[in-house]
């Protein structure tokens, strides 16, 4: 069973892998993109998932190591640029 705090840093990190998956596209078509605040939404999502009891807080690994995956990959092609 999960909690609201749990359900709160999924629900957060979805949120953005969404706004990733948006900013592979753009990229990909060739758009300008504008990550500002990104660092702050990570940061949020960080500190959200390390105030979690321990049993909560490694249920959520998985998503979390998803979302650096994804934020790394994202970092390669736009260094790549």
């Amino acid at each position: 069973m999960t909690s609201q705090p749990q359900n709160a840093v999924l629900a957060a990190v979805d949120e953005l892998q969404g706004v990733l998956s948006l900013a592979e596209v753009l990229l990909h078509t060739g758009k300008t993109l504008d990550l500002q605040g990104l660092d702050k939404e990570v940061a949020g999502i960080c500190e959200a998932a390390a105030a979690l009891p321990p049993d909560q807080g490694r249920a959520a690994r998985p998503a979390l190591a998803d979302l650096l995956r994804q934020v790394e990959a994202l970092h390669g092609q736009l260094a790549r640029r």
